[in-house]
């Protein structure tokens, strides 16, 4: 074996040029994969963390007909039973409960469709990040009276400002239209212009106050200390309390799981793209290799060498190049990975086209020890792949027909 790798080795140096291009082209091929596919986690991770954190949570507790009717009479009964039992329970960080109700904003300008979201300023501060989104005025810890918080895109679609009163039309636990006025406090803005145009958010004990004559609640958001514990609290709470419907984050919100399995689809196309290239490139480099070395093969099998060992010395050359090529090209992701995670990559310049459909503007790519591991076996796999051809076809060489070609 130690033979057939000096052998090898010396083969592929024949040629400097040649094999430094397909070595040049190995390395840039899996660097730009690594970039693209690092990219790709960060965008995917990045609005999968940021609806969890600032939003939707690990689990959430609904009414079992609340999601699909979106009624206010609705509510969760015996709200303070589940509290006391979560309030209890080791596996969650954190808790918020949140009166919701769907109806109409009135301005002098026009009329909207919204989503009302009374919260618990405290509680909702320690499960959520929401709070971070606030980009003028005050958060709902204000003192002035029905405090309400708008969205920027909601707030130019009226023409809102701050000090600016709003009033709302909604249909209260007796399901007969109700009015209230609510006070512009302060302006949030989120990835997402959609969700910050159809929603607002006010203090819960204000909006209880316009629905009926007790405080009602909507939805429990659970921020857990694992998120891997999400399915197993979902099916404990449904076990113990048979009027309510517990929910993980993919439960909840489809469209985060589907994002989990487009990414990793992009994952593999992106990959399978980069193996193809770099399987047809290994493919070409041979083939010329092999034809130029017809009568060198040929007396190697005529003095003894077994077909056995002249196939490995193929593969051997295949992969002691590309090997080395995908060593260098891991290891150039490797450092730009780590150096764009902290700078990360800024698409500002795409920011309104981005806001829309809820990404970040900068993207902070990360790659896992398994994504490495991934790659680095399937270029193994490639490589011996794509080399089986020339190794086959220089076993079956006749080497006295080599020697009358030359």
């Amino acid at each position: 074996m130690k033979v057939l790798l000096v052998i090898a080795w010396r083969n592929i140096w024949r040629h400097p040029s040649r094999s430094g291009v397909l070595l040049a082209a190995v390395v840039v091929g899996l660097w730009a994969g690594v970039i693209a596919v690092g990219a790709m986690n960060g965008m995917t991770r990045q609005r999968i963390d940021y609806l969890i954190e600032s939003e939707i949570a690990h689990v959430q507790i609904h009414n079992p007909e609340f999601l699909a009717e979106g009624q206010p009479c609705l509510f969760i009964e015996n709200h303070w039973e589940i509290t006391a039992k979560l309030d209890r329970e080791a596996r969650i960080k954190s808790h918020t409960m949140r009166t919701i109700v769907d109806g109409m904003l009135r301005s002098p300008i026009k009329t909207s469709g919204v989503r009302m979201r009374g919260i618990d300023i405290r509680t909702e501060t320690e499960t959520t990040t929401f709070h971070e989104n606030i980009v003028a005025g005050e958060y709902l810890d204000s003192e002035t009276r029905n405090a309400a918080i708008v969205g920027q895109s909601l707030a130019r679609d009226h023409n809102l400002r701050i000090g600016n009163r709003i009033v709302l039309t909604f249909e209260d636990l007796n399901r007969q239209l109700t009015s209230a006025s609510f006070n512009i406090v302060g302006l949030f803005e989120s990835a997402s212009a959609d969700f910050d145009r159809r929603n607002l958010f006010l203090r819960s004990d204000d909006l209880n106050a316009v629905l009926g004559d007790r405080p009602v609640y909507h939805e429990i958001a659970i921020m857990l200390t694992d998120e891997t514990l999400a399915s197993e609290l979902v099916a404990d709470l449904n076990r113990r309390f048979g009027h309510i419907q517990a929910q993980s984050w993919r439960q909840l919100s489809p469209e985060l799981n589907v994002l989990v399995e487009i990414g990793d689809l992009m994952l593999f196309i992106v990959t399978m793209i980069i193996m193809l290239a770099l399987a047809f490139g290994i493919l070409n480099t041979m083939l010329m290799a092999l034809f130029e070395r017809m009568r060198e093969i040929g007396m190697l099998l005529s003095i003894g060498m077994s077909r056995k060992r002249v196939f490995a010395m193929i593969l051997l050359e295949s992969l002691a190049l590309t090997v080395i090529g995908a060593f260098l090209g891991i290891f150039l992701g490797w450092g730009s990975i780590l150096h764009l995670g902290k700078v990360g990559i800024n698409l500002e310049r795409f920011a309104c086209g981005i806001a829309e459909i809820g990404w970040d503007t900068v993207i902070y790519p990360f790659m896992s020890p398994a994504d490495y591991a991934s790659v680095a076996a399937l270029v193994v796999l490639v490589t011996l792949f794509a080399s089986t051809y020339p190794a086959c076809k220089a076993i079956r060489i006749n080497p006295l027909d080599a020697a009358k070609d030359t």
